[in-house]
């Protein structure tokens, strides 16, 4: 990777636990020297620890709910004081709720976790990869970023329209943007920072979504949908291939460079998006008793109101006719599986 040739290599997987996060470390385990892991449950942590052992890389695990902006801070202070460097951060937990649910400081739960946790960690983070450097910034988007025409500026939390698809898709949108921002802030520092998309896998994230747990459980979607394993391989490639030392602010999916929405070459909005991040996890610092959260006015300068800004108003306009029609499909698909 044109590291140092001396001193202890690090990497960082958050969400490394399970799923794609746990094979993304097996995978590193054979570039670096020390690979640390980022989860929520305790006991899970220390089974992956256990199960990634026989790696050619001593294993660290560090404990955070990614729901709480506070623990993340906690977090990078103990990363910190264990490591002396980062040479890869993968961003990579993620949540896909079924109801509107607030995290910890009072945010919309998508949006806090899938983007605010990892902006706030990476930018914690910031001295510990440029000791590093090169260092690599890795940022596991997904295709549904794809779906908002950009970030929904009027409504940022999703207080007056909620779906678990668009909202999913929302924060992966965020997830590019903000790759694309780091890597036009931090192109001098020696620190590269790129998305991607894992591709369709069968993973935990779904686990609270009844639908698609039966369409993946089902035998036609088992030969098209892709093992945790070969869902961390764009994430691997991203982080250790010779070849992209130095590329910095791609989309990757299949290991090789790809077109992601439009929406993300917007520079300005990338910006825009940094400088709400910042506003919202410094409001996150403060106190809070349960009551409505402060959430900056979010209206970057030359943008209009209006639905093209992110998602129509309506119901119905956050479950567009033809997710309806594929679902109706899908789930005629399955009932013929399992009963016909």
């Amino acid at each position: 990777m044109g590291e140092q040739a001396t001193g202890t290599r690090y990497a960082l997987v958050t969400g490394g636990s399970s799923g794609i996060g746990l094979e993304t470390a097996r995978g590193l385990t054979a570039h670096v020297d020390v690979v640390g892991i980022v989860g929520r449950d305790p006991e899970r942590l220390a089974q992956a620890a256990e199960d990634l052992s026989s790696g050619g890389a001593r294993i660290e695990t560090f404990q955070a709910d990614f729901a709480s902006l506070a623990e993340v801070r906690r977090l990078a202070e103990d990363i910190k004081a264990r490591f002396d460097s980062l040479s890869i951060l993968v961003n990579n937990a993620g949540v896909w709720h079924t109801q509107r649910t607030l995290s910890k400081d009072g945010y919309e739960a998508t949006l806090a976790v899938n983007h605010l946790a990892h902006f706030l960690l990476t930018n914690e983070l910031e001295d510990l990869l440029v000791a590093a450097a090169p260092a690599r910034v890795i940022n596991v988007s997904s295709s549904m970023h794809g779906r908002p025409k950009s970030i929904h500026w009027d409504d940022l939390m999703f207080e007056k329209h909620w779906a678990g698809f668009w909202v999913y898709g929302h924060s992966k949108l965020a997830n590019v943007l903000f790759s694309n921002e780091l890597a036009r802030r931090w192109k001098d520092l020696g620190i590269t920072s790129n998305a991607l998309n894992p591709g369709n896998v069968r993973s935990r994230i779904t686990r609270n979504n009844w639908f698609l747990n039966a369409l993946h459980r089902s035998p036609v979607a088992r030969t098209i949908i892709l093992t945790e394993a070969e869902g961390a391989r764009t994430s691997i490639y991203v982080a250790t291939s010779p070849e992209l030392e130095g590329v910095t602010g791609g989309y990757f999916h299949k290991a090789k460079l790809a077109k992601p929405n439009s929406a993300t070459e917007d520079a300005e909005a990338g910006r825009h998006l940094w400088e709400v991040s910042q506003q919202l996890v410094d409001e996150a610092a403060k106190p809070w008793t349960g009551g409505s959260r402060h959430v900056p006015a979010t209206f970057p300068r030359g943008f209009a109101q209006g639905s093209r800004l992110g998602l129509p108003p309506g119901p119905l306009s956050m479950r567009p006719l033809p997710f309806i029609a594929l679902g109706a499909l899908a789930l005629g698909v399955i009932i013929a599986l399992l009963f016909g």
